[in-house]
């Protein structure tokens, strides 16, 4: 297992710029996706849960109708460590991920996540 680093409030500021939706809120690394509903949340859930388990790394998830929280810290440090900005990073790769104007995938008709 790698060492837990613990990031300043610098260096967080400085990988919030990276990550402009995401915020620090009460010592977690915060974000809320919006989606069409929860068929949608559902998946978006699913696909971070996925993520997340194969990294070895669980964030805490709040679902609503048209939306999903994730909130993220490395529990054993109770702090924002390098993982957690690394997880985030993925999970944005996966929830916003949409295909090229190029690419023969047509993508899903309706305002996806945001």
């Amino acid at each position: 297992m790698a060492e837990d680093v613990i990031l300043t409030e610098d260096q967080l500021a400085q990988e919030l710029e990276q990550l402009p939706e995401w915020e620090i809120r009460d010592g977690w690394l915060r974000r809320k996706y919006r989606t069409p509903g929860w068929p949608h949340t559902m998946m978006l859930a699913n696909a971070i849960a996925y993520v997340a388990d194969a990294a070895w790394h669980h964030p805490d998830l709040e679902l609503g109708y048209a939306q999903v929280v994730v909130k993220i810290q490395t529990h054993r440090v109770r702090a924002i460590t390098e993982s957690d900005i690394a997880l985030a990073r993925r999970i944005d790769e996966v929830a916003l991920w949409r295909p090229d104007e190029n690419s023969p995938l047509d993508g899903f008709p309706k305002t996806w996540v945001r």
